[in-house]
């Protein structure tokens, strides 16, 4: 019985891997236990008098005001340097949540290997955080009434006091594409190109954040993470049937849709609803960036971004139906006499119909490309 004992407990310590405690390999495998031991500071800190007043900084929302309306008083907030302290802990709180309690344990039961882990994960983590994204935008914009009157996008402009809700909104999306940055680095695979969209979605969060154009970017925001959505819930099913690329096409149609809508909000909003305002100034103690030049730098801002999604998408959709038609001409190429008898052929890995190989389960055993947007 000893012995049985002895044996398992070498077999579990076999299991556990150990890592040096400064190293760098002990930081990538316990990044989320160290993010929840600083949440639990945090917490602890709240007990306390001494540090209640700091402990508050990581935790709720800073630079509150109080506005007074015609039954009573409201509170609102406006940005300020304490927001970076806000956004650490809630970085560490949105990272540990979706990725390594729901994601890491689901894509091992998938027995997925390390390239598809990483997109699995990826394209996991963004699937729940574009649909959270979105639902919240969709209830801000409704309750705030900015659906309903577009208007308001660009009237009593700057925009200066927000609700909670909306900073709050602002600073979970912060939190969440700087958290992506040095998910890269943990990751130990930097593309190029995923830190090109991080820096683009930063760039666009922060100016709208900071230029008080929060109202606009409620709006447009949704329209992108849609797009982004449909991409990605059409990778998760691209990774379960490499079959299944329907969705695909339905994101093809709504990507060029949504480009026209947000540069036609864009060019509304801030080339004509903002240009008639009376109020042009340069005021940046009083959040008023609503000149001719700060217009322009927008403007270009939005339409470069647009053209510069829209280029590898044309390119990558005109490559696809090049492919397509070079198959389908292939196969009216073919003569007829040498089609015959090539659906009776069967070979190991599978056979041939139509001209076209085919595994054992009737499905193309050549591994298709996934897309890219």
């Amino acid at each position: 019985m000893a012995g049985h004992c002895g044996h398992a407990a070498v077999a579990f310590r076999r299991r556990t891997k150990s890592y040096p405690l400064c190293s760098q390999e002990f930081v990538i495998h316990n990044r989320a236990d160290m993010g929840f031991c600083l949440v639990l500071c945090v917490l602890i800190g709240l007990m306390f008098k001494v540090t209640a007043k700091t402990a508050f900084l990581f935790v709720l929302p800073q630079y509150n005001v109080s506005v007074p309306t015609a039954d009573s008083e409201t509170v609102h907030y406006h940005y300020g340097p304490k927001d970076l302290v806000t956004i650490q802990i809630i970085t560490i709180i949105l990272h540990a949540l979706v990725q390594e309690y729901i994601l890491d344990k689901i894509s091992k039961r998938l027995h997925l290997s390390k390239v598809m882990h990483n997109k699995f994960s990826e394209s996991g983590q963004l699937v729940v955080f574009h649909l959270s994204s979105v639902t919240w935008c969709f209830y801000l914009v409704v309750t705030e009434g900015y659906l309903t009157n577009l208007r308001s996008l660009w009237e009593d402009y700057p925009h200066v006091y927000l609700p909670f809700q909306v900073k709050f909104f602002y600073l979970c999306q912060l939190a969440y594409w700087l958290h992506a940055v040095p998910e890269l680095y943990f990751q130990k695979e930097v593309i190029p190109r995923q830190l090109q969209y991080i820096c683009l979605y930063l760039v666009h969060i922060a100016g709208a954040y900071l230029l008080n154009l929060s109202r606009l970017g409620l709006i447009l925001l949704p329209l992108q993470y849609s797009t982004e959505f449909l991409f990605h819930m059409a990778q998760l099913f691209y990774f379960a049937d490499e079959n299944n690329q329907k969705l695909f096409n339905t994101w093809a149609a709504v990507f060029g849709v949504t480009r026209l809508f947000i540069l036609t909000l864009a060019l509304l909003a801030i080339g004509f609803g903002l240009a008639r305002m009376e109020n042009q100034a340069f005021d940046p103690e009083k959040g008023n960036f609503n000149t001719l030049l700060c217009r322009l730098c927008v403007l270009l801002l939005v339409c470069a971004a647009q053209a510069w999604l829209m280029w590898p998408f044309i390119h990558s959709q005109l490559r696809h139906w090049r492919e397509y038609w070079n198959k389908q001409n292939a196969k009216r190429r073919m003569p007829a006499a040498s089609r015959l008898p090539a659906r009776l052929l069967k070979r190991e890995s599978g056979y041939h119909e139509n001209g076209v190989v085919k595994a054992e389960n009737g499905t193309s055993p050549q591994t298709k490309k996934l897309k890219s947007p």
